[in-house]
Parts: structure tokens; sequence; C-alpha cells
């Protein structure tokens, strides 16, 4: 009787390739949304860590993770840099920092813009909406923030409330400097918004020690 022994070889690739082969790809498309990610923050500075996410389909662990290793500021501190450099010596009526909220955009007797995300301390411990006069103190201060004068009170304000604004939403407040009333005396329009809804709207009639038109020579 004969026995046969049968041999199989079968040929073995090291399971370490594969994986050495799977990082590379992984390192490429991170290297290259980290390209794009310095891109998109060049193009539009002011936008969150929630919408870069979504515009590149990560989770926003990752897009913080990435603005670390790039050692890219957050948003606040983006805005806050660029404040500092454009508006700390524009601002007339008061210092900067007594601004509520953050300066994105100014120019004096015409228009202004202002960021503010709310936080814990600035909400109902119960329910996490914010209390009203936040919202109010942004768009106010924005609007003695807008007049080209070293002197602006706020001598009456007509204000309404569109909806509650809940913790860790970002309020952009517009200004618009409307024409003057009467000699002394500024009108202005502010409109805050969350994602594109309105929440607060208010008109402020402000005192100025000067003319609007007569600022302008």
């Amino acid at each position: 009787m004969h026995y046969y022994t049968w041999c199989y070889i079968l040929p073995l690739v090291p399971s370490h390739n594969k994986d050495a082969m799977d990082v590379d790809i992984v390192k490429l498309k991170k290297d290259k949304r980290q390209q794009l990610l310095v891109e998109k923050i060049e193009q539009t500075p002011f936008i969150t860590d929630e919408s870069l996410a979504d515009y590149f389909q990560v989770s926003i662990q990752t897009i913080r993770l990435d603005r670390l290793e790039l050692a890219i500021p957050e948003l606040r501190e983006r805005i806050k840099s660029v404040a500092k450099n454009q508006w700390n010596e524009t601002v007339k009526s008061l210092p900067l920092e007594e601004v509520i909220g953050d300066i994105i955009d100014l120019e004096l007797d015409q228009r202004a813009i202002s960021t503010m995300t709310i936080q814990p301390e600035q909400v109902f411990s119960r329910n996490k909406i914010a209390r009203g006069h936040h919202l109010f103190a942004q768009a106010n201060s924005l609007a003695v923030a807008v007049i080209n004068d070293e002197l602006a009170l706020t001598r009456k304000s007509d204000i309404t409330f569109k909806r509650q604004v809940k913790l860790g939403e970002q309020v952009v407040a517009k200004a618009q400097v409307l024409e003057a009333q009467t000699t002394g005396i500024t009108m202005v329009e502010v409109n805050s918004y969350v994602k594109n809804e309105l929440v607060f709207s208010g008109k402020f009639q402000m005192y100025r020690t000067s003319d609007k038109k007569e600022s302008k020579r």
C-alpha cells in the first residue's frame, strides 16, 4: 500500500504591505483635505468648524484636529485677530473691547457686522435659551460702534425679538445707518440672524455730537 502526501504551497503576501498601502492612501486624502482646508479658510475666514465639516463630509473633531496640525486658530480667535488689525483704530465711539460680539465688517456711518456665539453664561439654565438682553446688547453696541463720532449715545430704541436663540448658536448682527432725522440724531437699523433666519430686529435713535453730513467732510 502506498501513501501519498500532497503539499500545497500558497503564496503569502505579508499583511503589513496592505496596511502600509492603506496608510499611504489615507495620508494622501488627509494631505489633500488639509490643503483644501487652508484654501477654504483663506477664501472665507469666518467659516465655522460645523460648516467646514459639512463641506468636507467629515466630523467636526476631524476638522479641529486638522486645524491643530495646521496651526489654524479657531473661528473666534480668527475674528479677534482681524478685528484688532483692522478696526481697533477705526471705531471712535467706544473701545473695541466694549463692543458685544466680534466685529467682522465696518464702514463708519454706513454699515457694520458683528458675530456672537451664545455661551453657557448667556442662557437660562433650565432651557438653554439666550437671555434677551444679550441680543439687545450686541445690536445696541454695534449701533454705537458704527457711528463716526467720539460720542454716540442711544436716545431711543424700538426692538422686536423674532424667535428664541439657543446655546451654541451664532448670531450675526447687521447694522445699517439710515439718513439723519434731525441735527445730532442718526437712525441705525440692526437685524440679527441665525443661519439667515431673522431672530432680532431693532431701530436705534443715536445721539451724536456732530451732524452726520458734517462728519463726512
